[in-house]
């Protein structure tokens, strides 16, 4: 059995940052041989990818938050993480990791993100 366990959401005004963290865990589970990924999902909003990470560390971001938002992994925490700042009011919503290898993928249970003033 797959977990993936994000952390980090919260309430932030505008300008501010969060990090979030998600974790894996399984027996079964490889976690160097997966790409991890966060989406995100507004109200009434179908969910978006955010950010990716490969096995091979290569990066890819969602035009919406390019130059605000890092995504880096730790192999050897079985970890994701996501940085975000310049937080924007249009980046509310509920944050989701995933990891995906060919035909497997993992979902984790969401993180909330909300930012006003």
């Amino acid at each position: 059995q797959v977990q993936l366990v994000e952390s980090g959401g919260g309430s932030v005004q505008p300008g501010g940052s969060l990090r979030l963290s998600c974790a894996a865990s399984g027996s079964i589970f490889i976690f160097g041989i997966y790409t991890m990924d966060w989406y995100r999902q507004a109200p009434g909003k179908q969910r978006e990818l955010v950010a990716a990470i490969t096995n091979d560390d290569d990066t890819n971001y969602a035009d919406s938050v390019k130059g605000r938002f890092t995504i880096s992994k730790d192999n050897a925490k079985n970890s994701v993480y996501l940085q975000m700042n310049s937080l924007k009011p249009e980046d509310t919503a509920v944050y989701y990791c995933h990891a995906a290898h060919i035909s497997r993928n993992y979902w984790g249970q969401g993180t909330q993100v909300t930012v006003s003033s």
